[in-house]
């Protein structure tokens, strides 16, 4: 009886004992708690400081479906800690909707961008020092109707399961 008994407990644990580490890379690999920055604010994330500078549409491109818009965002990083490839590992910038829609950088629209700014992938490889400031751009392509509604979102590995989400300029 009491070996019963015993099994009844061991199985749970054990369970909970093998699954541990499915469950703590679940949770490592996806954005779940978002934290709120406010427009113009920094906020520390990933051993750096993170600052939106900029959300904008870059209008007048006849290469682009009528029902997409091509969506630059602008941030400036001031390195904290230095081990960017460590602290930033799986950078993630992207967009997210009203309805919960996601979007991650194209490829597929190219922008002149001026000479020191970088994609968030880039500036993790970039050799940065303690104090420096990056400027950190992407490109986005967004249905239309998403415009309205779109916020930009960081996500980097030592943060995650939690990202910052940036409020909308004030208009």
């Amino acid at each position: 009886m009491r070996s019963l008994l015993a099994l009844i407990v061991l199985i749970p644990a054990a369970l909970a004992v093998m699954s541990y580490d499915s469950v703590k890379t679940l949770l490592g690999n996806q954005d779940f708690f978002a934290q709120d920055v406010a427009w113009k604010s920094k906020a520390r994330f990933g051993g750096s400081e993170w600052q939106l500078t900029d959300l904008r549409a870059a209008l007048g491109r006849s290469d682009i479906p009528p029902d997409l818009v091509p969506i630059l965002v602008d941030f400036t990083v001031t390195v904290g800690e230095p081990d960017l490839q460590k602290l930033w590992l799986g950078c993630r910038i992207m967009l997210i909707d009203a309805a919960d829609r996601h979007w991650l950088p194209t490829g597929a629209v190219s922008f002149r961008q001026a000479d020191d700014a970088k994609t968030c992938v880039s500036a993790m490889f970039s050799g940065a020092k303690s104090g420096d400031t990056l400027k950190v751009r992407e490109t986005f392509l967004v249905p239309k109707d998403a415009t309205a509604t779109i916020r930009p979102a960081v996500s980097v590995g030592s943060e995650r399961p939690s990202f910052l989400l940036f409020q909308r300029p004030q208009d």
